[in-house]
């Protein structure tokens, strides 16, 4: 059946609302030419964004004959401003940008391992609060109709350790991690009542992130290794973001392997792949080897020992690589047996660290022992991909509202 008119309407102006986003400002000329929409199709729609304050004019094209195609449309980008948030166990990371993603500030605040649910709480929410109140999005603010939450925070993202649950979308409770994780989300939630805050987990977020802006940006199918403090997982099979019966795909830790004294259990990851390329794995595999390095930061000890192996030439350093290659395919083999994803990415700090020299070491390796062809490559986003994962997650939360039709807000 044909759309009716106001549906074609609100088709063609989200169409046009992506381009924008995607292209960044345009004339009303260019977007005929995108949209393949006619002349007086285009002008109707560019009235009725400029009118709702979802586009303005921000300058006017070097076309020699003035008139309504040559002045330029862009999003405004100060409509609303989004928040993402990078939980770990051992602190909090806060970015906050404009509805197009451009950053306007961001921090991050350590806590403490034996700091109280609370305090930690009080610490987490604090530092949000400062950013926001730096990026602009505190005090002062547009009519109340136009945004929601503290000033412009329209929509909050956040990525955490654990599992999420699949029918309400809160992450649940898991053993090991620190209970303040769900109670932070409760209580941004209590405090920002007209803000959207979305959460997910943060290898997921690291996987959206590379697909979207980083080494996988060519593929609709691959498995993100995550190796930071901890091990994971994400799954993207046909372009799509896989979480499982129970939001737990990915938990790769758990994954009985060779090469450990133990099986792990339902509540330990300890004799499963995480003992074997784990933070604290890696380290003490580093020492038998004689590798040695101070973690920069916050970063896991593993990636300063990945990173000084690969600057020191040398029998022991290319030891301890040669192992941990060798430890690494047994997992990236399993991932591959099940999925057949064709490429594996090394994600979160530790992968970033080893860059290419280990993906090559690992695809190398994994080529020995699995018959299905299978490319390693090795992430450019490092641990930096959850917080940017959770930021895009933000922005497609907040357009997807603010760019539907009246009726349907």
């Amino acid at each position: 059946m044909p759309a009716s008119p106001s549906t074609a309407r609100a088709i063609n102006d989200r169409l046009a609302l992506r381009l924008l986003q995607q292209e960044g400002p345009l004339t009303a000329g260019r977007l005929k030419q995108l949209t393949g929409l006619s002349r007086p199709t285009v002008a109707d729609l560019v009235e009725r964004l400029t009118a709702s304050g979802l586009v303005t004019v921000v300058g006017e094209s070097g076309e020699q004959r003035r008139g309504p195609n040559a002045r330029v449309y862009g999003i405004v980008a100060d409509r609303a401003h989004l928040a993402a948030l990078d939980v770990r166990t051992e602190g909090v990371s806060v970015v906050v940008s404009d509805l197009v993603g451009r950053v306007l500030a961001e921090a991050s605040v350590p806590i403490g391992e034996g700091t109280g649910t609370g305090p930690a709480v009080e610490q987490a929410v604090a530092l949000v609060e400062r950013v926001a109140k730096e990026a602009g999005s505190l005090g002062a603010a547009p009519p109340r109709e136009l945004v929601r939450g503290w000033g412009r925070l329209h929509t909050v993202g956040i990525g955490a350790p654990g599992l999420i649950d699949p029918a309400t979308g809160e992450l649940r409770n898991s053993t090991g991690l620190p209970a303040w994780h769900r109670r932070l989300v409760a209580v941004l939630q209590e405090r920002l009542p007209e803000a959207r805050v979305l959460v997910e987990n943060e290898t997921n977020l690291a996987a959206l992130a590379e697909q979207r802006e980083g080494v996988a940006r060519d593929r609709d199918t691959f498995v993100l290794l995550w190796l930071g403090h901890g091990t994971g997982a994400a799954v993207v099979l046909d372009g799509a973001l896989r979480r499982g019966a129970s939001g737990g795909t990915g938990e790769i830790g758990f994954l009985p392997v060779p090469g450990t004294t133990s099986l792990p259990s339902a509540t330990d990851c300890g004799g499963g792949f995480h003992s074997l390329v784990g933070s604290a794995a890696i380290a003490e595999l580093a020492a038998r080897h004689g590798v040695r390095a101070r973690p920069e930061g916050y970063e896991p000890h593993a990636a300063a020992l990945v990173r000084q192996a690969l600057a020191t030439s040398g029998t022991p350093a290319d030891g301890f690589l040669d192992v941990l290659a060798d430890r690494l395919a047994i997992g990236a083999a399993s991932v591959s047996a099940v999925l057949d994803p064709g490429c594996v990415v090394l994600g979160g700090e530790v992968g970033q660290a080893g860059g290419t020299a280990l993906a090559a070491r690992v695809e190398r390796r994994l080529a020995r022992i699995s018959p299905l062809p299978t490319e390693v490559r090795a992430s450019p986003l490092g641990g930096g991909a959850v917080l940017r994962g959770a930021l895009l997650t933000a922005r497609d939360g907040a357009q997807d509202e603010l760019f539907a039709p009246p009726s349907s807000r």
